[in-house]
């Protein structure tokens, strides 16, 4: 997993309150667990006029136009900005390896379904939590602002819109800390394969015949 120190990206709004995981990758494109390939079908029942299935050739199925992710300006954002109880619904781990094909690496949003939110840390993402207040005023200036982009410093917990306005954010000591050093679970678990080795060499010289031929 790359380590998430500070991170410039465009932001696209999707306002849109309960946001569910089948919305973000539909239940037929579950039968890969390769983790990677999801993007173009991510969000795939509002991106495409046409119904989905895996293994189809999405760059020539038809576009909805009026879906904000399909726009000119948005192309390229990296930062996804909604509303609350985002990654609702089944616990699908698809569904933030569908988000983070697409090139996100920063979600904004009111609240999250529980599920969802520890996913996103697992796969490199950075899902956090604003007041209301903060994210209606990020959907206003996204609205109005071309281009909007901001800057999300992990280190210092907080993010920098391009007036110079800051926002604080709290994230988990514990997740801050994996994401910082790029840390998955097997990488957590890589941390300690001295110690591992040592134990799996004791065990041998002491139950012999667990291991025997």
């Amino acid at each position: 997993m790359n380590k998430f120190v500070t991170f410039t990206g465009l932001v696209a709004p999707l306002d849109r309150n309960n946001v569910d995981t089948d919305a973000i990758i539909p239940k037929q494109f579950l039968k890969s667990i390769k983790r990677t390939g999801f993007g173009p079908n991510a969000f795939d029942e509002w991106r495409y006029l046409d119904h989905g299935e895996p293994g189809m050739d999405c760059s020539t199925r038809p576009l909805n136009p009026n879906f904000v992710l399909n726009q000119e300006r948005y192309k390229g954002a990296s930062i996804l900005l909604t509303r609350a109880n985002f990654g609702c619904g089944s616990s699908r781990e698809h569904a933030p390896w569908a988000l983070a094909d697409f090139g996100f690496k920063v979600i904004l949003a009111e609240s999250y379904a529980d599920i969802f939110f520890n996913n996103s840390f697992k796969n490199g993402m950075l899902p956090l939590v604003l007041p209301k207040e903060e994210i209606n005023a990020l959907f206003g200036l996204v609205e109005y602002s071309p281009g909007f982009a901001l800057t999300v410093d992990l280190a210092a917990q907080k993010i920098t819109r391009p007036d110079g306005y800051v926002i604080d954010f709290e994230v988990d000591p514990f997740r801050k800390e994996c994401l910082l050093n790029g840390w998955d679970d097997i990488g957590l678990t890589l941390r300690h394969a001295d110690e591992i080795r040592e134990f799996e060499e004791r065990r041998k010289r002491e139950f012999p015949w667990l291991f025997a031929a």
